[in-house]
């Protein structure tokens, strides 16, 4: 019996060049890349988008949202983007929201809401983020969010008007 696919929201986000890849956004082409070359199905790629940092960071973001499909559980998943983002140098030790080469974080998953120790989806605060709602909303606009029960789109339109 096949696997069934998975299908999962990541939102992107990058403030720091990587060595033999360039800057922010160009990090986020080849995040996209590395999850096809890793045998995800890449189905949609937002547009980029500039934000201000939150937190500590003086660092300018490139944000973006993509949508992938494989036959990954959410905790294998986490596992696994995590490892990509190792690969493009983050480090997870130290002060939170510091500049990063790479993040990818699992905003939606095809089977509604999860909760572990390690994860949650959806991601608590992708709807106070326009840097993530917006892209979000550009290539998934009818994905339902399953605490509020509004599609993307909604979301997106009430937050930022």
């Amino acid at each position: 019996m096949e696997a069934s696919k998975h299908r999962y929201l990541i939102a992107l986000g990058s403030n720091r060049r990587a060595p033999q890849i360039g800057a922010p956004r160009a990090v986020l082409d080849a995040a996209v890349a590395e999850l096809a070359e890793e045998g995800w199905e890449v189905e949609a790629v937002s547009s980029w988008v500039d934000s201000a940092p939150i937190g500590p960071s003086q660092r300018q973001y490139a944000n973006g949202a993509v949508v992938i499909s494989g036959d990954l559980d959410p905790t294998e998943t986490l596992e696994h983007l995590q490892s990509i983002e190792e690969k493009f140098g983050r480090e997870r030790r130290g002060q939170r929201w510091r500049a990063r080469t790479l993040d990818l974080d699992i905003v939606l998953w095809s089977g509604g809401a999860w909760h572990s120790t390690t994860l949650s989806i959806p991601h608590p605060l992708f709807r106070e983020r326009e840097f993530v709602l917006r892209p979000a909303a550009e290539i998934a606009a009818d994905w339902r969010d399953p605490v509020s029960g509004h599609s993307l789109r909604q979301l997106a339109r009430r937050s930022f008007r």
